[in-house]
């Protein structure tokens, strides 16, 4: 809160004034552009403009100015320090308009899954899937990611405590094939289940991934089994669940 004019440091507020310029739809923009959008005059644009550009936040070819990626480390704190559910839901949103399903985030929690965030276009399955929500991790997509990204001590120790009742006739209850998906899962970066949660479903899950390389959740996509066959989910969605996985690796604590 302000209390006083001393408060208000000016030349910072116009320097981010000049950054909030630049968008996806104005990357590059020349000072007397500057000058405009922001109502500042043209010196002081310019000052604002070469200072970001003598600290490294800003190319200057001699007429126009572009951000550099230096501008990133602004945010990246603030970023870091959102819980999990309200960095991924907005990423979750907009993967979920671009391929017209339902998409979800979940994290591991002993021999479940546990639903962190979720878009949903359509209802995909018989019961309610919702922040909260568990299911278990041997029969899952974005279980079998999760349980791929863990020492296999962890991994076999986990299923040893997991309740295999089948949940569909075609749900897999030998442990020893439960694994070898896992397996599968681990060398080919995604796991696709086809009916073995609720007849009707098949989804695809890739693990996500922190700044540090780390697998902190899991990303997924389920759509009814009448829209596509098991091996078409790759072609179909994988693209689009690996630009996910690759945007909010920059952004993961």
């Amino acid at each position: 809160m302000l209390n006083k004019p001393t408060d208000y440091i000016a030349s910072l507020a116009k320097g981010l004034q000049v950054i909030e310029c630049f968008r996806a739809e104005t990357p590059r923009l020349s000072i007397a552009q500057v000058a405009e959008m922001t109502g500042l005059d043209r010196a002081t644009a310019r000052r604002c403009l070469l200072t970001l550009h003598r600290l490294g936040y800003a190319d200057y070819d001699g007429k126009f100015f572009q951000l550099t990626p230096r501008v990133l480390r602004l945010g990246m704190g603030a970023l870091a320090a959102l819980p999990l559910p309200q960095l991924v839901q907005p990423w979750l949103d907009q993967l979920s308009e671009q391929i017209h399903q339902s998409s979800s985030v979940s994290i591991l929690d002993e021999t479940e899954i546990v639903y962190l965030a979720r878009a949903a276009q359509r209802k995909v399955m018989s019961i309610g899937l919702m922040p909260g929500s568990r299911l278990p991790a041997h029969c899952t997509s974005m279980g079998r990611v999760l349980l791929a990204a863990l020492p296999e001590t962890e991994m076999r120790a986990l299923l040893d405590r997991s309740d295999l009742t089948p949940r569909t006739p075609r749900s897999l209850t030998d442990p020893e094939e439960i694994i070898a998906r896992i397996t599968q899962t681990r060398a080919q970066g995604f796991a696709i289940i086809d009916q073995e949660v609720e007849m009707g479903l098949r989804s695809i899950a890739v693990p996500l991934y922190n700044a540090h390389g780390k697998v902190v959740a899991a990303l997924n996509t389920g759509l009814p089994a009448m829209q596509a066959e098991p091996e078409d989910l790759a072609q179909d969605y994988l693209p689009a669940l690996l630009k996910v996985q690759a945007g909010l690796r920059r952004v993961l604590p």
